[in-house]
């Protein structure tokens, strides 16, 4: 299975931290946020990867250069300014992903989720919902005793990581474009799974989250 790296984004919620820096290349513990996603999806067997670039993304590419120091290839898919949002994104990407379901991880996630445990599972589309933190109390999504995604609570809040199939996106013009809508149909057919991961997980947004995650990692 291909995977997928979130990393166009410009981290204005950083401030001053990413005026020079993209917000992937923030570092915990000696190693930078995407490093980390490319040493565990490299684990978990994942060859392929793809990278979208928008802010400052000549520092990533030069950072990580063609991926084979992490054990993977890694292609890039260069959106310009500003970065088309989550859903433009892989529309612009799929031709580098192919037409089987790939794994899409955002950068800014600092998480132990092992990825292998989504591309052991059967390839439907299938996102990791975790329970909601502090800065998303009404959280994103329900999650049915049947393991289908639903529009209704109790909510969890969406991980920043999923196996999606190309074809949720079939028919949709490049540009700029969200993801939740694609997922809102998605859960009106039915076909979007979830599972809940009540592991490490942390979405390094802000400068205060990015501190808990490198004190977090201090103490293991």
């Amino acid at each position: 299975m291909k995977a997928m790296i979130l990393a166009a984004g410009r981290g204005e919620r950083m401030g001053a931290l990413t005026a020079e820096c993209p917000k992937p290349l923030l570092e915990i513990a000696g190693v930078s946020l995407i490093e980390r996603h490319l040493g565990r999806l490299a684990a978990s067997g994942v060859e392929d990867v793809v990278i979208n670039l928008s802010y400052r993304g000549a520092q990533i590419r030069e950072r990580l250069e063609d991926g084979r120091r992490f054990g993977v290839s890694i292609r890039y898919s260069d959106e310009g300014e500003p970065p088309l949002e989550t859903a433009g994104g892989i529309i612009e990407a799929l031709p580098l992903l192919g037409a089987e379901p790939f794994l899409l991880v955002n950068a800014d996630a600092y998480t132990d989720f092992d990825f292998a445990t989504l591309i052991a599972r059967p390839a439907q589309s299938t996102l990791v919902l975790v329970p909601n933190p502090t800065h998303n109390p009404n959280g994103d999504f329900g999650l049915d005793a049947a393991g289908l995604v639903r529009a209704v609570p109790p909510l969890l809040t969406y991980a920043g990581i999923a196996v999606l199939d190309p074809a949720l996106f079939a028919g949709l013009p490049r540009g700029r474009r969200p993801l939740k809508p694609v997922l809102d149909a998605a859960i009106a057919r039915g076909v979007l799974r979830g599972v809940r991961y009540d592991g490490v997980w942390l979405d390094v947004g802000t400068p205060e989250r990015l501190e808990v995650a490198r004190r977090r990692a201090r103490s293991v």
